[in-house]
């Protein structure tokens, strides 16, 4: 798993940072935020992960001979440039929500702040790893929330675009709440239990269905699961199952653990195998069922009252299918000038794309309750207090004042100090867990998948003035 990643960048970002060290700015410090604009599906919320992987890249970022090479033979670059990333180390830091928390769109989830050399070699590859954990453990929630309580198994390598995408997507979607993977991978690398037991061609190798089970739970009779729909679920799958169980495992002392269902309509197909595995004194096998399932399969198969114990889920859940693209960017929102940061804006003639300028902090309310009820914005060195004044950008002209018995959270942590590591980084299922707790703390109203809750982002009186102020400046240029 070993290998060199900073050349994983988009061209631009060497065009631009050897522009900037021509120029002498090298050691000009910047902020960049990177955020979100729109939740996908339509949620309420997104769940943000990867940021292990990023920190990772970051400590290790090193540009070998090769790639000085490389980049020398496109005539475009400055020696001294080269002779820079040679040397080069990263030197910023880095601030970032907790991996696991419940996220928001327009919110800075990870703020750079580092040479600017420096924060834009690193933009790609701190939003393909934001981007893609963030969207899959996101989608892998829902699932886990639509199983009402049931196991979720994540069955989606094979459909997953590349291996990168097959293992860190398993990790994406255990901290979303998915119990185990078919991964082998994932379980080597991050722990995460691999499951698996057998496929089709295992009982196509047979002559026949019954030889094949009998097969297999002569070998594993302690973890026996059949895959019934070979040829005929009803007709021949159960009925072989049945017989296996009867005549080579309860003879041993062992039982049935479950039967697979792969095709078909698995409501109508559940609830008759279950009736005849409780007919038979097997009602503690478990039936579990796979088939492009997501949350919205879910939401109907048990309203149809089907009787299914755990899912196998792939593609649609390791690709995001009903919206592969997470909307991540990354803006740069202040630079250093003679000890002060001076903030910036991106305007444009779409609303939703004029960015929050500044270098800002990014807090969370809680009430009474523990539960999460907005967010909002401030400048860096504001001092927070629950006087302060909170304006909604889309209701300006209402103000928002935080109410006895509610608690105010900075959300962002100190992970990396002028390119040191000061922050531990927490363990896979120390961010499952937290993750959890995240949602403990979020309202159901937010957890609707159809017309969730809207949780309001506000910004301070003094960073809303900024960026009118800003607005107002910048279409006062564009009129001259």
């Amino acid at each position: 798993m070993e290998r060199n990643l900073t050349m994983l960048m988009d061209f631009y970002e060497l065009t631009m940072a050897n522009g900037y060290f021509k120029k002498g700015y090298k050691d000009t410090k910047v902020v960049f935020d990177m955020f979100y604009r729109k939740n996908p599906d339509n949620g309420g919320f997104v769940i943000f992960a990867g940021l292990e992987q990023f920190v990772d890249y970051l400590l290790n970022m090193k540009f070998t001979d090769s790639d000085i090479e490389y980049l020398r033979s496109k005539n475009i670059f400055d020696e001294e440039f080269l002779t820079y990333l040679k040397n080069f180390k990263f030197t910023g830091d880095v601030y970032s929500v907790k991996e696991g928390e419940v996220v928001y769109p327009n919110t800075p989830l990870v703020t750079i702040v580092a040479p600017i050399c420096e924060a834009q070699l690193i933009e790609t590859m701190l939003l393909l790893t934001i981007n893609h954990q963030s969207l899959i453990a996101t989608k892998a929630n829902r699932i886990v929330r639509a199983a009402r309580g049931k196991t979720i198994m994540e069955f989606g390598a094979r459909r997953a675009h590349g291996y990168d995408a097959a293992i860190y997507g398993s990790r994406a979607c255990y901290i979303g709440g998915v119990d185990s993977t078919a991964t082998v991978s994932a379980d080597i690398v991050f722990k995460v239990k691999a499951v698996g037991t057998m496929a089709h061609s295992w009982i196509q190798f047979f002559d026949n269905e019954y030889e094949a089970f009998k097969a297999y739970a002569e070998i594993y009779p302690t973890n026996c699961v059949l895959l019934i729909d070979t040829y005929n679920v009803l007709e021949s799958g159960i009925k072989n199952a049945i017989k296996v169980a009867k005549e080579v495992l309860e003879p041993k002392g062992y039982r049935l653990k479950g039967v697979r269902i792969d095709s078909g309509d698995l409501a109508y197909l559940s609830k008759k195998v279950r009736k005849i595995l409780d007919e038979n004194n097997l009602s503690d096998c478990q039936i579990v069922v796979s088939n492009s399932i997501d949350e919205y399969l879910l939401d109907s198969l048990f309203s149809q009252g089907a009787k299914i114990d755990s899912f196998g889920v792939g593609e649609r859940m390791i690709t995001s299918k009903s919206e592969p693209v997470f909307g991540g960017v990354y803006k740069l929102v202040s630079v250093k000038v003679k000890n002060k940061f001076i903030p910036k804006i991106k305007i444009s003639e779409n609303s939703e794309k004029i960015t929050n300028p500044g270098y800002k902090k990014l807090y969370r309310v809680y009430d009474e309750n523990g539960m999460g009820i907005f967010d909002f914005l401030a400048l860096h060195n504001e001092k927070i207090n629950k006087n302060i004044k909170l304006i909604y950008p889309l209701k300006d002209f209402k103000y928002y004042e935080i109410e006895d018995g509610w608690t105010i959270k900075e959300l962002q942590v100190h992970y990396i100090k002028n390119g040191k590591l000061i922050e531990k980084m927490p363990s896979l299922d120390e961010i499952r867990n937290y993750a959890k707790e995240a949602l403990n703390k979020t309202w159901n109203e937010e957890k609707r998948f159809d017309n969730p809750h809207v949780h309001f982002v506000d910004l301070t009186e003094k960073l809303y003035s900024l960026k009118e102020k800003l607005l107002e400046e910048e279409n006062k240029k564009v009129c001259i």
